[in-house]
């Protein structure tokens, strides 16, 4: 069974999920993976038997054994195997999802059921963007030196802000708590708020010399 919620997207209603904590994947991102797991690799190949070739990404809930509710699913759009038999793929981010109840397959990875209803505007063009675009590149900028990441801040500048934000999102080294909260987070607006609020956290406590993150 599918649900169809644009013109072009059939979502259906139960999709293979692969728990892995800290990475992220947002509609309209992308994540690459290195799969190597018998089982996952088992996944990926029933993936591509599939017309929407989706998989789930969720994160596991940390010192817990369970899921966070919510994930993303993407659509394999790169695939290439490696000479000792492993996968390299990138999932375009798609939509997000409520999760269900899920079941172990032959293989071993989880079948899980979804539900898109409440992220229907995943698949519609954004209607909002970096409220203060200023703001943000001043808060990146202090933040990439403090870690010594490298950046093109002319590339970075003519970017898009739903790029720059799934980017930042997805590279940026936050805790799965955190990183769980940008996907939660609804619109762009709000994301770009988290994540100058997380920057500026983070910054605060260099400045204090306790728990610095690395």
């Amino acid at each position: 069974m599918t649900k169809k919620m644009d013109d072009n997207i059939n979502l259906p209603t139960q999709i293979p999920i692969f728990p892995l904590p800290n990475a992220l994947l947002l509609p309209g991102g992308q994540l690459p993976l290195n799969i190597f797991e018998p089982r996952y690799l088992a996944m990926v190949d029933d993936a591509l038997g599939h017309p929407d070739r989706l998989i789930g990404m969720v994160q596991p809930m940390e010192e817990q054994n369970s899921l966070f509710g919510i994930g993303c699913a993407g659509r394999i759009g790169y695939f290439q195997e490696t000479d000792d038999g492993r996968y390299m793929i990138a999932l375009n981010g798609v939509c997000r999802f409520r999760l269900g109840g899920h079941e172990q397959t032959e293989p071993g990875y989880r079948l899980a059921d979804v539900s898109w209803d409440e992220f229907a505007a995943d698949l519609q063009d954004p209607l909002e963007g970096i409220a203060d675009r200023d703001r943000m590149f001043t808060i990146m900028r202090r933040y990439f030196a403090a870690r010594g990441f490298d950046a093109d801040w002319d590339q970075i500048e003519r970017s898009e802000d739903e790029q720059i934000l799934n980017t930042l999102a997805m590279v940026c080294p936050f805790e799965v708590a955190e990183k769980q909260a940008l996907l939660e987070a609804d619109g762009m607006a709000r994301r770009a708020d988290l994540l100058i609020a997380m920057m500026e956290m983070a910054l605060h406590e260099d400045d204090g010399g306790n728990d610095a993150r690395h």
